[in-house]
């Protein structure tokens, strides 16, 4: 006799429901737990035999629905299905994320009789996921190199908080991008991010763009206009290039942030605002107080954290990455297929400098994909001045036997030259045989 024909209706629903990976769940009008599938007893920790007849608020704190359905307050449920994330506890007090999906259970005269609900343990994948974005990038800002591992982590860090961030690099590093990260993983997050640019307005006009003003306070102020501080209420004032501020501008900078409030220029009122503060700078801050040119009062208010920035010729690592995040939205920015960056290529800005940093390498890479109207990216491609660079370096570097290499630019060599020994020895400037050996010698 078959298998079927041996089991009831009910044993073999059991059996079809033991076998899906996702924990099913079903309780009455009464919120009795009815059924209890084998994902569902992994997923808890409980044999079924603990959890049938008893309310799911019990096996599950906040029940299957987390207190979103109409059972917590004993109705009748009107919705046809409901989907939301949950954290389940099990017996060992062990959490995990489910992605739960709960709909009415219906009898033939479509009347509600209990609840369905299937939960998937996504703890496991949402892990992964949150790795692999640590790993790629954090608030879309590319960074495997371990410098901007540890400011990423700083970002986590000091966007708890409310205190003031000085962001400091060079030019074309992505001050304004971590900036923005911070704001993003603020509480603050659902408020306005205001940037302004302290070096792109002259005082009079800069004043007025911070505090705003009043309607004849100056000639040209025909109607009142709210500053940056009052557009950033409740979100974040972010201060770019802030050491290129005069000193009368520090002063009533200093004085908006000691006392939380400020005049619209040309008024009398005060107004308060309720604002943080993250300003970034691309000089030494530090020797601008030594030298008088830059308050101590108002760097120390400004500078409750810092946050520096690496180069990008310190951290090449990064480079193809960027490459490849770049030349994939600028092929959809222009309609364009991506195109391939060939190994010559790459080998030329894996070496260069990068004084502009990433917003050079942006600019470069624009040029490229102008010049190569869609075919393979090749040196002559890359803007002349980066070429001239390169071929300037590459003179200089010939092969010695007294040239000492170093693990960092073996990494990068050999990265550039995607693992192929001769082209890296080629790019460092010394023979094959000094390459091999430095890697037999050291392991890499």
């Amino acid at each position: 006799m078959q298998l079927s024909n041996l089991l009831s209706y009910d044993q073999n629903l059991q059996l079809v429901f033991d076998s899906m990976n996702e924990a099913v769940i079903a309780h009455d009008l009464e919120r009795k737990i009815t059924f209890f599938n084998r994902a569902a007893e992994k997923l808890t920790g409980l044999d079924r035999k603990e959890v049938l007849g008893r309310d799911c608020h019990e096996i599950i704190q906040g029940g299957l629905c987390g207190s979103r359905c109409a059972f917590c307050e004993t109705c009748i449920p009107t919705f046809d299905l409901l989907s939301y994330p949950l954290i389940i506890a099990d017996r060992q007090g062990t959490e995990h994320q489910v992605e739960m999906t709960v709909v009415p259970m219906k009898n033939t005269l479509d009347r509600v009789v209990g609840i369905l609900a299937s939960a998937r343990d996504v703890t496991e994948l949402n892990e992964l996921r949150r790795a692999l974005k640590r790993e790629r990038s954090f608030q879309g800002i590319i960074g495997r190199h371990h410098r901007m591992q540890e400011v990423f982590e700083l970002v986590r860090q000091v966007a708890s908080t409310d205190v003031s961030v000085l962001v400091h690099g060079e030019s074309g590093t992505g001050k304004e991008l971590i900036a923005a990260a911070i704001h993003a993983e603020s509480a603050r997050a659902s408020g306005p991010f205001i940037p302004v640019n302290s070096s792109a307005l002259p005082e009079g006009l800069l004043e007025s763009e911070l505090f705003g003003h009043v309607k004849g306070a100056f000639t040209g102020a025909i109607k009142n206009k709210k500053g940056r501080f009052e557009m950033a209420s409740g979100g974040t004032l972010f201060l770019d290039e802030i050491g290129d501020l005069s000193s009368a501008m520090q002063v009533k900078l200093l004085r908006a942030l000691q006392e939380k409030r400020f005049s619209r220029v040309g008024a009398e009122e005060e107004i308060s605002v309720d604002v943080r503060i993250i300003s970034a700078t691309n000089r030494d801050l530090k020797s601008m107080v030594a030298s008088g040119l830059f308050r101590q009062d108002l760097f120390f208010r400004l500078s409750v954290v810092p946050v520096e920035l690496p180069a990008l010729r310190e951290r090449r690592i990064d480079i193809a990455e960027l490459c490849e995040v770049f030349l994939e939205r600028f092929a959809r920015q222009m309609q364009r297929p991506i195109p391939i960056l060939t190994l010559e290529a790459k080998t030329i800005l894996m070496h260069y400098d990068w004084p502009g940093n990433v917003r050079e390498l942006m600019n470069a890479l624009q040029y490229a994909m102008v010049m190569t109207q869609g075919h393979p990216i090749e040196p002559q491609h890359l803007p002349p001045e980066i070429r001239a660079e390169t071929i300037k370096k590459s003179k200089k570097k010939r092969p010695g036997r007294n040239r000492k290499l170093t693990q960092n630019e073996v990494e990068h060599a050999m990265q550039a030259a995607g693992g192929n020994k001769a082209l890296a020895a080629k790019n460092l400037g010394v023979g094959r045989s000094t390459l091999y050996r430095y890697i037999r010698e050291n392991g890499s």
